[in-house]
Formats: C-alpha cells, structure tokens, sequence
C-alpha cells in the first residue's frame, strides 16, 4: 500500500492507493482510521494521488469536479452496496439512512413477493456509511438522519457541517 498525506482546509488527510486505485482518504484522527498507516510507503508523487489532490482543490473551493481517477474500497458486499448507493447522491443534495435502507430492500424484493421490512434497516446502513474509506470522493457526508439532523460522521460532525455548508446543503 502506497499513502500519501494531503492538507485540506478542514485538516490533513491520509490517501492510500493500491497499485492503480485509491483505496482510502481519511481525515486524520477520525474513526476507523487505518491503524497499520504507519507501515505503507510513502509516496506523494503517485498518479492518482496527483489527480486526488486537484480533485480536492477544487472540491474545496466550492466546485463539483467529475472523478478523473479509479478508486475500488474494501468492504463487505453490503458496505459495497451501499456505498455505490452514496456515489448517487448528487452534489449540494441530500440523502437518509432509512431512504437508502428501503432502496436496498426494494432492490432485494422480488416483484412477485408481498413487500416486506427486511434487516437489518437503517442501523446497518449507518454502520457501513461510517465505515466508508474514501471520504469525500464518496459522499458519505451527505447521508442525514430522517428529521434532517446531522447525525454521525466518521470524521466528527463540525466537518460534516462545514462539508454540507460548501455543497450548500446548510
């Protein structure tokens, strides 16, 4: 695994790439943050690490940039699921746990069967939201509770704030 540290204005980040695609980009400190980073190669000057970091500028000045890299997390099909769920909600809006918690469950029901509540709901969206390893890129941010709170962030709710404020979504 290749890492490279990158400065934002909401604190440093962590990327990390494997071969050709980026795997993770934590803010440094949050929740889940790979404990054995201390133990990949350093190198700054890698391709998608060029690109991630033009992506971020303008990112943080308040543009949507298209993704011009690869990136492919790790995760468990249903973390997968949801996440590729997370790549859908468009810039500047908004998503809720429950709402994509239905849509997985809309895509499990067969057309034939009698609708359904299937588990584990909500609760494991959240789980898998905050497991997210590519922060930003997916737009983990952008998933608020029903009644329109900010509820959760890997990376500690003033970011997420600050993050829904530059989309504005605040």
């Amino acid at each position: 695994m290749k890492k490279a540290y990158l400065e934002s204005p909401l604190g440093t980040m962590l990327a990390a790439v494997n071969d050709e695609s980026l795997v993770g980009l934590w803010f440094e400190g949050q929740r889940y943050f790979p404990a054995d980073a201390d133990q990949w190669e350093q190198e700054p000057t890698h391709p998608v690490f060029r690109k991630l970091s033009s992506w971020l500028e303008s990112y943080f000045a308040g543009k949507d940039p298209a993704i011009d890299f690869a990136f492919a997390p790790c995760g468990t099909a249903y973390q997968q699921k949801v996440w590729r769920i997370l790549q859908e909600i468009p810039y500047g809006q908004t998503s809720s746990y429950g709402a994509i918690a239905r849509r997985i469950e809309e895509e499990k029901q067969d057309a034939s069967l009698p609708r359904r509540r299937q588990h584990p709901g909500a609760r494991a969206v959240g789980g898998a939201v905050g497991h997210n390893p590519i922060s930003l890129v997916i737009p983990c941010h952008r998933v608020i509770g029903a009644d329109k709170s900010l509820t959760g962030y890997a990376g500690g709710l003033d970011r997420k704030t600050s993050l829904l404020r530059l989309e504005g979504i605040l």
